[in-house]
């Protein structure tokens, strides 16, 4: 018995050992990786604040009819990477005197578009008494596109902004196609200070077959980079401008391009601004087959001496104007007589390297103080 027994234990110890659990590595629990919501659509009065909260919940966001309340911005400054947004009927906001803006989107990879019929529509008439951004009621901004990255923006109608409609700073590769902005009814309603687009501190920016309709600047381009304005339209305002450059904290316009677009019943139709005793740089800037008409003031108007207004002060040439080229302009007869073809205006040594070649604007008067026009150019 006892070798029997012995036996036994042996064969159970040895099985015990081969059952024993074999110590195996530890799992880590996979993270949530919950996807955002495919598509998701706002509405109505409660549409901005919704939208605002769910902006990094979904993929594709459409605002549909949204009533935006009086004193908020429509915030989509904080979008995931690579989310849609889209536009659908009448977007409108409530009326209060402040600074805006009344809308704002940001981020990275983001598209945003306007569905077919779709506008946006802040009805800026109520704000409108003619002073713009000089006094008078307190005016909401409209559009804020700042630190826009890889992104576009497409099909967009907006419809009597209260004051500057679209404002571009702080973005890289952005792309603008077929935008309206439609501030026509401020002619005879006390629309000022309606700008268009200011660009600022951006670089690769391209805009494409915009038309504007307002009573300022169609474009600005106070500073930034390689930026195109092409296949445009500009009516009512004050042309397509450089600057002013100077007095802010970025003061340097490099490689801009303005191409194959109409400026219409317009004060001024191209227009370079540097201001008096500032520092900075405007170099290599391309004005190429621009067609005026009905132009009331300045054809071409390049000045150094921008003092809060045209023409103010002695000219300066701490912000030099180089590698200008101004080429195929189309403006027979186009100024009023009462205005004036080509105004240059520069520093002793402000203006260098310049291109001028067929250029055709006529209608107007001869500026009698031109100061150091570079010789491939005259103000006759």
């Amino acid at each position: 018995m006892s070798k029997l027994f012995s036996f036994l234990s042996v064969v159970a110890l040895a099985a015990g050992a081969i059952a024993s659990p074999v110590a195996e590595p530890s799992i880590t629990d996979a993270p949530n990786l919950a996807k955002r919501a495919t598509s998701c659509t706002f509405s109505g009065s409660s549409g901005a604040a919704s939208a605002s909260a769910s902006q990094k919940s979904c993929s594709t966001i459409i605002l549909s009819d949204v009533a935006v309340p009086s004193g908020t911005t429509l915030d989509l400054s904080s979008l995931s990477d690579d989310t849609t947004v889209i536009f659908e009927g009448e977007t409108t906001w409530g009326y209060e005197e402040w600074v805006g803006p009344l809308l704002q989107i940001s981020g990275t990879g983001i598209t945003v578009k306007g569905a077919s019929g779709a506008y946006l529509n802040p009805n800026g008439s109520r704000w409108w008494d003619g002073q713009g951004g000089s006094g008078g009621k307190t005016k909401p901004k409209f559009f804020y596109a700042h630190d826009l990255i890889s992104s576009t923006i497409t099909d967009l109608y907006i419809e009597n902004t209260p004051i500057q409609a679209v404002s571009i700073n702080g973005c890289n590769e952005l792309t603008i196609t077929n935008m309206t902005i439609n501030d026509e009814a401020g002619d005879t309603e006390g629309g000022h200070n309606t700008d268009g687009f200011d660009i600022g501190s951006s670089t690769n920016v391209v805009i494409t077959g915009a038309q504007v309709y307002n009573q300022d600047d169609c474009v600005a381009v106070n500073s930034g980079t390689n930026i195109t304005f092409s296949g445009g339209v500009c009516s009512g305002g004050h042309g397509l401008s450089i600057g002013s450059v100077g007095g802010r904290s970025d003061n340097t316009v490099d490689t801009v391009t303005f191409e194959n677009s109409e400026v219409k019943s317009s004060v001024n139709g191209i227009r370079i601004k540097a201001t008096v005793n500032d520092t900075g740089e405007i170099k290599d800037v391309t004005y190429s087959g621009i067609t005026l008409s009905s132009i009331s003031k300045y054809g071409i108007l390049i000045e150094q001496n921008y003092n809060g207004g045209d023409l103010k002060g002695t000219p300066t040439s701490g912000i030099p104007i180089t590698d200008l080229t101004i080429e195929n302009v189309s403006g027979a007869g186009a100024v009023a007589s009462t205005g004036y073809d080509v105004v240059v205006v520069c520093g002793s040594s402000g203006c260098s390297n310049w291109t001028w070649s067929n250029v055709d604007v006529t209608g107007g008067q001869t500026y009698s103080g031109c100061m150091n026009v570079p010789s491939v150019t005259s103000c006759s």
